[in-house]
């Protein structure tokens, strides 16, 4: 939108959100933790399952708030979910629909990949923005990767940017010189601390006005790298360990080119750490890479002395704390460069974690790709310990915020988010017409067709744009999507897919051409 109209829509939040918020005059506005972790699975936290990762802060957090069993990223890689989460809509609806800058093309793909902004569009008023229009201070602390200067966080809302690095992961790894500009560093220090030791110096700074943090953390994101103290205590921890039943890897095909992979993975043809025939892939199946455990304890950690910085200056009764991550666990290689393979002796330095029950992982569709922990503390209204089932997704978050400070909502912005405050306060159910998501790109994580999918009640439909082959999961009875249904309830097929496609013409979802110098493998 054409600036003078963009910046009268701000003045018309402010002025609506005064007339709104008249029950609060006596009550500053609360305070916003919006506690964003990269690339961490759905049963990364002990909270939701995993046995060997120890996160008691996240756990003690959890008892704590209303913890969300089936949240969902808008994709399975980070800028579309970040995007979705800044502006309230499908990352379909703003062209945003590929990490950035995005996957290159490769004469193997029958498709073009669609074509993407390389930034999210200054005409977008971000949740930032909003806040900042009614007097909040604004930090986005650690990973944007929502566009390069000078389209960065301080264009978009945010008043303190640490540090000046817009790309999608640390410069130099986690572990000191880190090579940020805005972050000093000495040797031995450790990322994700010393942007915390930030994050608490805005807190401190901030303390006398409402604000809004973004404590957007680079890990769990590779490069895999544990701090030194805790790869230590997971080795030990690890030994101690009856070695798990069951293959360490399995493989997972495309959907678009099925085969029977019965016995494939015990072949020399199928044994390399690679792209293999078919664009098979392999599967990670244990949780036991102990410098990913360490890196998750790590995010722990930072939550807990967030938490403990808002307890000690007495506001935390007035501070909302939400946990997300962008997109699933990373359990298969990134093949960015088809022709990659990994060592099979560094096989920690490429898959960080398991997804399992669900299927998949980051760069699917599967729930392995896109079901994210999710854990929202609102104190005075959540329902504590409250373990919420409803489905919702990561464009929720702008309404619901929205409606927990006290400020109107703006339907023409989230246009594709609901606000959730009736499930935190222990309700049990949310009017949508589904969830969907839409990927017309070859990702770098899976090797599988472009595709996209829609979720309504229990069923979940997700259909490939290579050939146009459908899957059919009831996520009720079948969590880990092993048995397609699809030709057993045509009919549920033909509805949800009409569905699909209509919301795909209602955004305006790109759709990909074909590749003319497709060559067949």
């Amino acid at each position: 939108m054409p600036s003078i109209v963009r910046y009268s829509f701000l003045f018309l939040i402010a002025l609506l959100s005064i007339c709104s918020s008249v029950l609060r005059a006596e009550q500053r506005r609360p305070n916003v933790v919006f506690f964003l972790l990269d690339d961490l699975g759905w049963k990364d936290l002990g909270c939701y399952g995993s046995d060997f990762y120890e996160t008691p802060n996240i756990d003690v957090f959890a008892k704590q708030s209303v913890r969300f069993t089936q949240a969902y990223a808008t994709c399975h890689v980070c800028s579309p979910t970040r995007a979705s989460i800044m502006t309230g809509k499908y990352p379909a609806r703003l062209d945003m629909t590929d990490w950035l800058s995005g996957r290159r093309d490769f004469p193997f793909q029958q498709l073009l990949n669609a074509e993407i902004h390389q930034f999210l569009p200054l005409s977008e008023v971000t949740i930032a923005e909003a806040l900042k229009s009614v007097g909040y201070a604004t930090a986005h602390i650690g990973k944007w990767h929502l566009g390069e200067e000078p389209n960065g966080p301080t264009a978009q809302g945010f008043d303190l940017q640490i540090p000046r690095w817009n790309k999608g992961w640390p410069r130099r790894g986690y572990h000191a010189p880190f090579g940020l500009e805005g972050l000093e560093d000495e040797p031995g220090q450790y990322l994700t601390d010393r942007l915390t030791d930030e994050a608490l110096k805005f807190i401190e700074s901030s303390k006398d006005e409402p604000f809004f943090l973004y404590m957007s953390h680079y890990a769990v994101h590779d490069p895999i790298h544990g701090r030194k103290d805790l790869v230590e205590k997971y080795q030990k921890k690890l030994a101690g360990m009856k070695k798990p039943k069951g293959p360490a890897f399995i493989l997972e095909g495309n959907p678009d080119a099925p085969v029977s992979l019965d016995g494939l993975i015990e072949t020399a043809e199928f044994a390399p750490f690679s792209v293999l025939p078919h664009r098979t892939v392999k599967i990670k199946q244990f949780q036991d890479n102990v410098q990913f455990a360490a890196m998750v304890e790590t995010v722990d950690e930072s939550l807990g002395r967030i938490r403990e910085k808002l307890k000690a200056l007495g506001i935390s009764e007035n501070t909302i704390v939400i946990l997300f991550s962008d997109n699933g666990g990373m359990s298969a290689g990134n093949f960015g460069n088809p022709k990659r393979v990994i060592n099979p002796n560094a096989l920690d330095t490429a898959y960080s974690t398991s997804n399992l029950p669900l299927r998949g992982a980051k760069g699917f569709l599967y729930e392995g790709g896109i079901r994210e922990p999710m854990i929202v503390h609102w104190p005075g209204y959540h329902k504590k310990g409250y373990v919420c089932d409803v489905p919702v997704v990561s464009t929720d978050f702008y309404p619901t915020i929205l409606e927990m400070v006290g400020l109107a909502a703006m339907p023409g912005q989230h246009a594709d988010g609901v606000s959730i405050t009736s499930l935190v306060q222990g309700g049990r159910s949310l009017e949508r017409e589904g969830i969907f998501w839409h990927f017309p790109h070859y990702s770098n994580h899976g090797m599988q067709s472009p595709g996209g999918a829609i979720r309504v009640g229990d069923w979940k439909l997700l259909e490939y744009y290579e050939k146009g082959n459908i899957q059919l999961f009831n996520l009720k009875n079948d969590l880990g999507e092993q048995k397609d249904l699809a030709l057993k309830h045509p009919e549920k097929v033909a509805e949800l897919r009409q569905q699909f496609h209509a919301w795909r013409e209602r955004v305006g979802a790109n759709m990909m051409p074909p590749n003319p110098e497709y060559q067949a493998r």
